[in-house]
């Protein structure tokens, strides 16, 4: 009978921390897009494919020009 006393304060606190991890994950924006993530698989490789294709951007090429001494 005194197991009573250890195991219900125990389920208790877990089950606090269940709800507290879900509310937490809930504000955090963890389910507010569940459709978009199972659609993104079909463009993937498409995505990758064109990306490998692209001329670097201005601040990659400008970071590399930089740290160049100046000429003269």
């Amino acid at each position: 009978m005194e197991v009573i006393f250890i195991i219900l304060p125990l389920a208790i606190g877990l089950a606090a921390l269940a709800v507290y991890a879900f509310a937490r994950a809930v504000r955090g924006g963890q389910y507010d897009d569940l459709d978009t993530p199972a659609l993104r698989i079909l463009t993937e490789d498409q995505d990758a494919a064109h990306s490998s294709a692209r001329p670097p951007t201005s601040s990659t090429a400008d970071a590399g020009r930089s740290s160049l001494p100046p000429a003269g």
